[in-house]
């Protein structure tokens, strides 16, 4: 029987983590030390407070039927949590929990587009943000993120036709994966765009608790005129290390928010309680924890660009997430090429920047998933492998 797929199925290449995984487990098979720098899972463990929680409600069988929505404890904790971080006064028909970032990324155009319609995305960017509106038979247009404009977009530069045909934008800052915040008026001369065109704004910000250099994370809701063109996701994976409980939120305009939770009711029966029961620990709980692990990323951050610099890649410090944005060492032109000589030769796994749009080649993203001490057995074994003297296999 000769079986056939979808052209979707068949247009998706594999994940860039599952190949780079493969190569991993070659390389322990054979002994050697790795050093993965790939996924951006934290390190950190959750709370005590909200493991605790999770615990608890897991021992008690009748957390294990459909929840269907979400806990009104979860509500109005994440009402408290957003007045408390951001200054944001939602009602709770402007919340919506969902199974991460990743998974509202995959289904809002099917809220908010029909085939054939556009949506901007930035380039580079986060694989999802082009590939969730693909999935819906949206057309993408890829708005450039350039180093000379600080990784911010030129909205005057998008061409008047694109503008008036696009659906919504796609907006990530602090930026993965290029590691930039971006500066208020940013936000105030985005919201003027969206009104002129209607088009409706995602802001994903899930890093805005991992912003550096004494700076702090901001809402683009708390702005005027926000709440008007757009919903934000926040993410509780980053900010309390609860990545494989999958729980983000999305906030912001009701309309939007109804017609997105309508639409889920179609393949969701609601996030697993004992999972929604920590998220309501974590929301009501202690914030001085957060704030550390930031200082912790900062100081991760130093020490590994630090050290690249004085081995002579000239690598700079990020602005916030938890990731390094590096330009290729001298004379290497292709990513892919790069990050596999530098696995089989170093053990340090990075991701090439052509996974993140065709502006990401030239580049490599570095997680922050490892202690000051191992970045610094990193950066030593990234000199001793030679490749940054290295200029034959750098064509």
């Amino acid at each position: 029987m000769q079986l056939h797929f979808s052209e979707k199925a068949v247009r998706l290449e594999e994940s860039i983590f599952a190949a780079l995984d493969a190569k991993k487990k070659e390389l322990t098979e054979k002994g050697r030390t790795i050093y993965n720098l790939s996924v951006g899972t934290p390190d950190f463990k959750p709370a005590q407070h909200i493991m605790d929680a999770v615990s608890e409600a897991a021992k008690k069988p009748e957390n294990y039927r459909y929840a269907l929505s979400e806990l009104p404890e979860l509500l109005e904790a994440a009402q408290g949590f957003f007045r408390r971080r951001f200054g944001l006064e939602l009602d709770q028909s402007e919340i919506m929990a969902l199974y991460g970032s990743q998974e509202g990324m995959a289904h809002l155009a099917w809220a908010l587009c029909d085939p054939g319609e556009l949506v901007l995305v930035p380039n580079p960017g986060y694989p999802i943000f082009r590939i969730g509106p693909q999935l819906c038979d949206a057309e993408v247009w890829e708005y450039p993120l350039l180093p000379e404009n600080n990784y911010l977009p030129r909205l005057d530069e998008i061409p008047e036709d694109i503008a008036r045909r696009a659906r919504f934008m796609v907006i990530n800052y602090p930026g993965n994966p290029v590691c930039k915040a971006a500066p208020e008026s940013f936000y105030h001369e985005l919201i003027a765009f969206a009104k002129k065109y209607e088009i409706i704004i995602l802001h994903d910000n899930a890093y805005a608790d991992l912003i550096f250099g004494g700076r702090q994370g901001i809402s683009f809701l708390s702005l005027e005129g926000a709440m008007d063109v757009g919903i934000e996701f926040y993410s509780l994976s980053k900010t309390f290390n609860y990545t494989g409980a999958r729980l983000s939120f999305a906030i912001g305009n009701r309309e939007i928010i109804q017609k997105f939770k309508a639409l889920r009711t179609q393949f969701d029966y609601g996030i697993f309680l004992p999972v929604q029961y920590g998220a309501i620990a974590a929301l009501t709980g202690p914030f001085d924890s957060v704030i550390r692990q930031c200082e912790e990323y900062e100081e991760r951050n130093r020490t590994l660009c630090q050290g690249l610099r004085e081995i002579g890649w000239n690598v700079p410090d990020s602005e916030g997430t938890m990731f390094v944005w590096a330009p290729l060492p001298k004379e290497w032109t292709d990513s892919m090429q790069f990050c596999l000589e530098l696995m089989e030769r170093s053990g340090v796994i990075c991701v090439p920047g052509s996974s993140f749009g065709s502006l990401g080649e030239g580049y490599v993203r570095m997680a922050l998933v490892l202690p000051p001490e191992k970045l610094r057995e990193v950066v030593e074994s990234i000199r001793q492998s030679g490749i940054l003297d290295d200029t034959e296999s750098a064509g």
